[in-house]
């Protein structure tokens, strides 16, 4: 397969959302000081420690969510086969990883203390979204393309 520039993007951006979900889910077999490096919230982390659902449950979910990212993008790109919703997919993907990599940017405005994994985490997400919208743009212009093709 011979793949443009922008699903080229799309699929770095399914690869990393992959390896995120793998990264979650390798917190529940390493425990809470896993979690707590990655920088879990507090109420995870105590659910880690004290053994209750709430960390591995909520961490499959995250890396479930993470995953469907994957299968999105791939979707999009015809690596896997097309899904239903692949665009409002796309896009609302694009604005949810770009608003978790923007939500850095009022911490370093305001803090002293400049958290290097909330800052890698951040850019690696926001270059994600950047990723998801290229790549949805690129896939709606070829839909349309195809009906107008079609129509003719």
């Amino acid at each position: 397969m011979n793949f443009s520039l922008k699903s080229k993007l799309l699929i770095s951006a399914g690869v990393i959302a992959s390896a995120a979900a793998l990264w979650h889910l390798l917190c529940i077999f390493g425990g809470p000081s896993w979690f707590v490096f990655a920088r879990a919230p507090q109420q995870i982390i105590e659910s880690a420690q004290q053994g209750t659902l709430l960390a591995p449950l909520g961490t499959l979910i995250v890396a479930g969510l993470m995953f469907a990212c994957t299968v999105f993008a791939f979707s999009a790109v015809g690596l896997v086969r097309k899904i239903p919703l692949i665009y409002p997919a796309l896009i609302t993907i694009s604005v949810l990883c770009i608003l978790r990599g923007l939500v850095v940017i009022p911490t370093l405005l305001t803090s002293a203390d400049l958290d290097l994994w909330q800052l890698i985490a951040s850019t690696v997400w926001f270059y994600v979204g950047i990723c998801f919208t290229l790549g949805s743009i690129e896939q709606y212009t070829k839909a349309k393309a195809a009906k107008l093709l079609a129509c003719k």
